[in-house]
This record gives structure tokens, C-alpha cells and sequence, in this order.
């Protein structure tokens, strides 16, 4: 079976009809992992008990028990998702030595679905960055130019879907962390609505904002793997009780009478790099010749999404990471006389070795936005704007079933390029951010190659628990994706 580019459908069924068995598919992806990621560093940790996992499903399947809808298949996890008897470090020096005695509700269910953890993959710290540049344990590198970065934050799961180091990788996304490094790395990468997915055992960034998705090869394993995450779960309070659609079986890439909007604010060419507006024009004739009508539509308050995300997601980063203080768990600073220390010494002493530069300067600015006299000009403004653009997005919505713009203005950029400039590395959010603000769920698809040989994404965002339409159009443009068959050189 050719497992570099088999889906997980076709793959679990090669499992359950014992044509293969999961420990060798396991085997398969452990094998590329230990030969490419020494310059990729896309895993943080690695589980030594995958293969016996492995092998208990082969033995269920001998025995003719019942095996869930992902047996066998296996996926890297980004280590912001807790991992029972397995590190989970955020990517941060604070949690270096932090395992979790439970799993995250997105974990516990890949794994009742009969899916096994390889390992844990590499990210921004505390999913702060857009380039996978904060990690405490160093940068990933973009499989398709080592010189790249992957995006961030979920840099490490993109990575290791691009390359192959896994069937099917979860990552997170507060302001595009999904979507960014999906179509940096060409693979599709879906952020769902807010409240589709548990929260539960993620490490939390930004509570009204973070959620948990697919980053895997194609548009039928990201449906797959939504229908397996999904769903209503009691330990999180903000997950939507709305039955869960059957994704994969309803997939159907004929768009013909579908309306698409398209977003009139990404329509300019200012700032933007000539091989991304090339794709994402080319993105609207394509959806054209297959049936759809285009409409423009304008959200006019995305222009400012840049400064009313980095206001909220700093304020409740800075809530949030209060918890970290080197008492209960974690990394805490050796001092050699602790007993004469005041109590904020230690913690400033603690939280200032075990956080990096960036997360220490969005807790400041989340802190200060907070501050008597600042939260009404601050945190509350940027909250009564944030629900007028969620307004602006419902009346569009009213003229279109789903809205097509460009991930990002450029493709990948180098490494070390934009680490020393935070405003231009927050800009790279541009088209990302309003999506989380607006609770929306919203895909990157790989669809074009840059002249540089760059992997460059379409981004769709549907309404409120619209994920079906999404991946729909998804799937049209798929049938039309440049990438297809071609693999980044590693």
C-alpha cells in the first residue's frame, strides 16, 4: 500500500481488511520520522508506547471487534493538547517537565475512534507567533525550502502532515493557526466553529477564541476527522449541543448554483504578493467554470481585526497564564536561599526565566489593557467592535453560502526575517484573525505554487456551523489543485 499518499479511509480499510497491519503503518511513519525530522523538528516528544497501542488494535481487528472510524490511523498532536503519561510542553520552558494525568476531550475521542498517538508536535509557545519561531525547543523548518519558516503556530502539525510524518496531525488556531501554517506547508487545515469542538485539556491561549481542527492531506480526511472531534462535550460548558453532520458521507464537490463570496476588502493588490492575488483570482474563475456565482460582498470592520484581535487574545492570554507560577507544576527557578524570597520575587523570578520574549510581551500588553482606567478603553471597546464585525459577517452571509479570500498576503517567508519586527509578524494575520473573532468556521486549501516553489492556500470561511458548505467548495477546488500529487523534497 503506498502510504505516502493514501487517505485515512482507504487506509483503514486496507487495516480492517488485514491487507496491513496498524503496528507497520505505525512502523511506516516512526521509520520517516526518524529519517527527516532531524532538520525539520517537527515532533517535541515522540510516544514510546505507540506500537503496543498499535498492536492492540491489530488484535482486536484478529478477534472481529468492533474498531472506530480512524482504527489504526496515526496522528502527531500539537502539544497544546493535553496527552495522558505524555509531555505536553505548549512549547515553553515553563512546562518542559508538565505530564498531564488525563487526555484533552479531542485526544480521548481520536483515540475511542481507534486513531493512535505517534507523538507531540512542535509550536509557537503558548501558540503565540505566526512563524513557529517561539518554540522553547527551536523553529520547525517548512519542508518545501528548509530556509522557511512553516507558519505558526501550529507549525510543528503542518510540518509533519506535509513530510508525511503522520497520516492526520490536530492543531490549534486562536488567530489563524490552523490556516496560516496549512497553507504555508500545502496542506488543508480546518478551524471550526467555536463551541464544535471541546476545549477540554487544551492549553488555553485565548478562551474565546481558541479551537481545536484538522491539518491532514485532503478535504475527505479533514471531514473524517471533524466528525470524530466534534460534538457536545459535558466538561466544556461552551460546546454547541447541535448534532454533528456526517461530513465525509456528505461531501459533494458539485458547486453548481452555490454562491461564493467574495471579499471585497482582500480584493486589492496593495501589499500583496503578486502569486497570491494570482491564486486567488484564478481561484474565482475556476469556481466559475464549475457553476458558482460569485458575488462581492464587504465586511468593512475586518480592517481593523488586527488590532481588536491582539487586544482581546493578549487580555485573556494575561488572565490565562496567571496560573503558570512554578508552585504546582512546572518549571521553577533553583534558588539558593528560597526561604528569605518574598512571594512575588519567586514568581517573577520563575515566570521570567520559564516564558519567552513574545509571551512575555503579550501578558504585558494583555495586563496593561486590563488595568483600572484601561479595560473600558481597551478589552471593552475591542469586545463592542468585535460584535459588529460578527454583525457585518451575518449580513453577508445573507447573500452567500461561503466567502473566498487569500490565507495570507505572501507565501512562507524566511526564517529569522520577521522574529526581530512584531507588528510585521501580527500583520501576517491580516485575513485570519476576524474569523476566530467572529466564532466562524473558516479552511485553508492548498492550491498553487508560488514562483518560488511555495505552497499558497485559498481560504474559505462559511457561517456559523456551516463547516459542511466549507468543505464542499473545498473539495471544487481541490479537483483543481495545482499540488496535487507533488510533494515537498525532503
Amino acid at each position: 500500500m503506498d502510504l505516502l499518499n493514501a487517505s485515512m479511509a482507504d487506509m483503514r480499510e486496507a487495516i480492517i481488511d488485514k491487507k496491513i497491519k496498524c503496528v507497520e503503518v505505525s512502523k511506516f511513519f516512526l521509520d520517516r520520522i526518524d529519517k527527516l525530522d532531524k532538520k525539520l523538528n517537527s515532533y517535541i516528544t515522540l510516544n514510546e508506547k505507540c506500537l503496543a497501542e498499535a498492536a492492540r488494535i491489530d488484535e482486536k481487528i484478529q478477534k472481529s471487534e468492533s474498531v472506530g472510524l480512524l482504527a489504526g490511523i496515526p496522528f502527531g498532536i500539537k502539544d497544546m493538547l493535553c496527552t495522558k503519561d505524555l509531555k505536553t510542553t505548549a512549547g515553553s520552558k515553563i512546562l518542559d517537565n508538565f505530564v498531564p494525568p488525563y487526555d484533552s476531550t479531542v485526544v480521548a475521542r481520536l483515540k475511542n475512534a481507534g486513531a493512535i498517538v505517534l507523538g507531540k508536535l512542535n509550536q509557537d509557545e503558548f501558540a503565540m507567533g505566526s512563524s513557529n519561531e517561539t518554540s522553547f525547543f527551536g523553529p520547525c523548518r517548512n519542508p518545501w525550502n528548509l530556509d522557511c519558516v512553516p507558519g505558526g503556530s501550529s507549525g510543528g502539525s503542518a510540518v509533519a502532515q506535509a513530510a508525511r510524518l503522520a497520516a492526520g496531525t490536530i492543531g490549534t488556531d486562536t488567530g489563524g493557526s490552523i490556516r496560516q501554517p496549512a497553507s504555508f506547508c500545502g496542506i488543508v487545515g480546518v478551524k471550526p466553529t467555536y463551541g464544535r469542538v471541546s476545549r477540554y485539556g487544551i492549553v488555553a491561549y485565548a478562551s474565546s477564541l481558541d479551537q481545536a481542527g484538522p491539518m491532514v492531506s485532503n478535504v475527505e480526511d479533514a471531514a473524517l476527522v471533524l466528525e470524530v472531534i466534534c460534538g457536545k462535550d459535558s466538561k466544556d460548558s461552551t460546546t454547541s449541543q447541535r448534532a454533528v453532520p456526517n461530513f465525509y458521507k456528505n461531501l459533494n464537490s458539485n458547486i453548481k448554483g452555490m454562491k461564493i463570496g467574495v471579499l471585497k476588502e482582500a480584493m486589492g493588490s496593495n501589499g500583496m504578493n503578486e502569486d497570491v492575488a494570482l491564486a486567488r483570482d484564478q481561484a474565482h474563475e475556476e469556481l466559475k467554470k464549475m457553476g458558482a456565482e460569485i458575488i462581492e460582498v464587504s465586511i468593512p470592520l475586518t480592517a481593523q481585526s488586527i488590532p481588536m484581535y491582539y487586544l482581546i487574545a493578549a487580555s485573556e492570554a494575561s488572565s490565562n497564564l496567571a496560573r503558570y507560577d512554578g508552585v504546582k507544576y512546572g518549571f521553577r527557578k533553583e534558588f539558593k536561599n528560597l526561604e528569605a524570597m518574598s512571594l512575588d520575587d519567586f514568581y517573577s523570578e520563575t515566570r521570567g526565566e520559564g516564558f519567552g520574549t513574545e509571551v512575555k510581551r503579550r501578558i504585558i500588553i494583555g495586563t496593561y489593557c486590563l488595568s483600572s482606567g484601561y479595560y473600558d478603553a481597551f478589552y471593552n471597546k475591542a469586545s463592542q467592535v468585535r460584535r459588529l464585525l460578527t454583525q457585518q459577517y451575518l449580513e453577508a452571509f445573507k447573500k452567500c453560502d461561503v466567502i473566498l479570500s487569500p490565507v495570507t498576503s505572501a507565501p512562507a517567508f524566511k526564517i529569522g526575517e520577521r522574529v526581530a519586527d512584531p507588528l510585521a509578524m501580527y500583520l501576517n494575520d491580516i485575513f485570519t484573525t476576524s474569523t476566530n473573532l467572529a466564532g466562524l468556521p473558516g479552511m485553508s486549501v492548498p492550491f498553487r505554487i508560488s514562483k518560488q516553489g511555495l505552497p499558497i492556500g485559498i481560504q474559505l470561511t462559511g457561517g456559523h456551523f456551516e463547516e459542511q458548505s466549507m468543505l464542499n467548495v473545498a473539495a471544487a477546488l481541490e479537483a483543481v489543485n495545482g499540488l496535487k500529487g507533488v510533494h515537498p523534497n525532503v
